[in-house]
């Protein structure tokens, strides 16, 4: 069973969102992803000051088993991207919720429309 912290958002995507007292949101990539993704061997993260869409991709995750794109669930200016993973990408198959990907300031502040709480992603993921 996959840990699914109560105080984050999800995307369909597997990404989580925490939400910062300053207009900015943390993201990263759920427990659900990494253990699916298995073993995680490089991560390509956004530039910071790059302006993104909601749903664009920035981003990918390489592991043992796959490539895939990271997408930012929300629209804004990246404002720090999480240097660590570059030399211990695998460091989010111990700690997916520690270890974030990047920080954006939103456009509009944190909607939580289109993003799930812990119930439904829960659901999503079929737990």
């Amino acid at each position: 069973m996959s840990d699914v912290p109560a105080d984050l958002r999800y995307t369909d995507e597997h990404e989580w969102i925490r939400t910062g007292t300053d207009g900015t949101a943390t993201v990263g990539i759920t427990d659900h992803a990494q253990k699916a993704l298995g073993d995680i061997v490089f991560f390509e993260l956004p530039a910071v000051g790059r302006k993104v869409e909601a749903g664009e991709s920035v981003g990918v995750v390489e592991s043992v088993k796959a490539a895939s794109d990271l997408f930012s669930p929300l629209a804004g200016e990246i404002v720090e991207a999480n240097s660590d993973l570059v030399d211990e990408p695998e460091s989010v198959n111990d700690m997916p919720y520690e270890m974030w990907l990047f920080r954006i300031r939103t456009k509009n502040g944190v909607s939580s429309n289109g993003l799930l709480d812990a119930k439904a992603y829960r659901k999503l993921i079929g737990e």
